[in-house]
């Protein structure tokens, strides 16, 4: 489609508030370094924190817009009259977008574009979820602190001194009782096969893992690129798990999808890896079972946030603990902005 020729007053203006910076702080900048070449140049504005200044009323002349992105600054039913040459707009909240203004543009004909899936963090999570296993699986977040107080991890003499099959030995100082050593030949269980989980299911899968997932709801061509196998029955993925990661967006449909039982049924020493959001599972059966030392958890996200320092899945060796960052790149807040500029003419 031929873009329209717009005239010399036409305006793009960009108008940001302090509070969405909050949330995306690499958002506008990747706006206004992106914005399409060739057509008229971006104004940018940005509010602060206390300026709650609807937009039509923090710019000049809103009648001369043409395009509009607005990020998380209010935008009011007048603001959609002071607008009257608008043609595309984008009206974005930190999570979503802003929708009873946005419906008024739509039925006055402006073109108003939103996000239609949350793939722009996509490769950041999927990338903490694969860096995830591998501190699970080799204690590496616990080696790097316990060096800093202590020569004992150079160590690698059995603690009787008496050397065994399967024991402390040479430079091997993995714990036997856990999934540990390397990803290839591992059996690795993918609850979901979407955005987030097919990538991630590449990843293992390149590394040689054997990997099967779970997921009613995605098409064949979802496990075909990510190199897993399907599994139809989600009580049958949780038998033979040596790295558990459940990969699903929490939902009402999801909450609590991993239950008590299916905790229970995977295998002593199992890895669990959670990095979209702990509540899809029983989070007291994995309390339970990762305090008895019969399973290791590598997290991102919790059942409380955050934790509380008394928490006594802090510090644990068989715990791996980061406070919910996997998603927020500034990569992410590129793709963020690049899916939306994606959409104007």
């Amino acid at each position: 489609m031929t873009a329209p020729v717009l005239g010399e007053s036409a305006r793009d203006v960009l108008v940001s508030h302090a509070s969405f910076d909050g949330h995306w702080p690499w958002v506008a900048e990747a706006f206004r370094l992106q914005w399409p070449p060739g057509q008229c140049p971006l104004e940018c504005v940005r509010l602060d924190v206390d300026d709650a200044r609807p937009v039509h009323e923090a710019i000049r002349d809103p009648a001369s817009v043409h395009r509009l992105v607005v990020l998380g600054a209010p935008f009011t039913p007048e603001s959609v009259e002071a607008f009257a040459g608008l043609r595309e707009a984008a009206l974005l909240d930190a999570y979503g977008e802003n929708a009873e203004p946005a419906e008024l543009l739509r039925a006055r004909g402006v073109e108003v574009h939103r996000h239609e899936s949350e793939g722009f963090w996509g490769q950041s999570v999927a990338e903490f979820g694969l860096a995830l296993t591998l501190c699970g699986l080799r204690r590496i977040p616990q080696l790097h602190h316990e060096m800093l107080t202590d020569l004992a991890p150079w160590d690698y003499s059995p603690a009787d001194g008496v050397p065994r099959p399967g024991g402390r030995g040479g430079q091997y100082g993995d714990d036997p009782r856990f999934t540990a050593g390397t990803v290839a030949g591992a059996r690795v269980r993918v609850v979901g096969a979407g955005n987030i989980a097919s990538r991630y299911a590449g990843f293992v899968s390149t590394l040689g893992a054997d990997v099967a997932a779970w997921d009613p709801y995605a098409s064949e061509p979802c496990f075909h690129r990510s190199g897993a196998r399907r599994e139809h029955h989600l009580d049958r993925l949780v038998r033979d798990a040596e790295i558990f990661v459940p990969m699903v967006p929490l939902l009402p449909s999801t909450e609590g999808l991993v239950t008590a039982d299916h905790i229970d049924a995977l295998p002593a020493g199992c890895l669990v890896v959670l990095v979209t959001r702990a509540l899809i599972c029983d989070m007291a059966a994995i309390r339970r079972r990762v305090l008895a030392d019969e399973i290791a958890l590598a997290a991102d996200v919790w059942d409380v946030e955050p934790l509380p320092l008394s928490d006594p899945l802090l510090g644990r060796h068989n715990v791996v603990h980061t406070p919910h960052n996997a998603g927020r790149t500034k990569q992410a807040n590129e793709a963020f902005a690049r899916a939306i500029l994606a959409k104007f003419r």
